[in-house]
């Protein structure tokens, strides 16, 4: 397989498969590693065809992306860098993606503000930021029924009170989960892996 470019990442399933994407240098971007996409989407099942998803810190967009050319009907990226957000919309622009819209501003003051629902969240904020407890508390009411969280840190995570880990994996320092709501678990752990 030929070695990527630096700055690019590949789609590795769907309409856009083996497409590359390109990303600019920022502070705290680091695109999810394919093995570890890989994983996600087999646990949520390779075909999103019809699911609302929402891609905060969209970052490189590989998650939105990848949701999208696995059929997702709409993805919401949100970042708050407006060349890293140029260069998501660049990156539509020459993929010809219609189902995706973007927000540029901060994710935590969207999910305060937004009124949608979602099927699939993806939460893979700079991880010297700590956010994934707070974005979870502002998440419960913009789920779905039956809705999942993923959640990307650089260390094992354990959900606050009302979520379940559903999945878990590790590659190299990358620790990755997918969550659901647990209204019925006080203690918002549940290892059903």
């Amino acid at each position: 397989m030929a070695r990527l470019r630096s700055n690019t990442v590949r789609i590795i399933g769907g309409t856009w498969r083996s497409r590359l994407i390109r990303f600019p240098d920022a502070a705290g971007l680091r695109p999810t590693p394919d093995r570890v996409r890989e994983t996600l989407f087999n646990w949520l099942g390779q075909d999103l065809t019809g699911m609302t998803c929402l891609d905060l810190f969209a970052g490189s967009g590989a998650l939105g992306f990848e949701a999208s050319s696995r059929g997702a009907a709409e993805v919401v990226m949100v970042e708050r860098s407006a060349l890293v957000l140029r260069a998501l919309k660049e990156n539509a622009r020459k993929l010809g993606a219609a189902k995706l819209a973007f927000v540029h501003g901060d994710a935590l003051e969207f999910m305060r503000n937004v009124r949608s629902r979602f099927d699939v969240v993806f939460v893979d904020p700079p991880y010297h930021l700590y956010l994934q407890s707070e974005v979870l508390a502002l998440l419960s009411g913009l789920l779905t029924e039956g809705g999942r969280v993923y959640v990307e840190s650089d260390a094992a995570f354990d959900p606050p009170p009302g979520w379940s880990i559903l999945k878990h994996g590790r590659a190299g320092n990358v620790h990755f989960h997918l969550l659901g709501k647990s209204p019925d678990d006080k203690s918002g752990v549940s290892r059903n892996v």
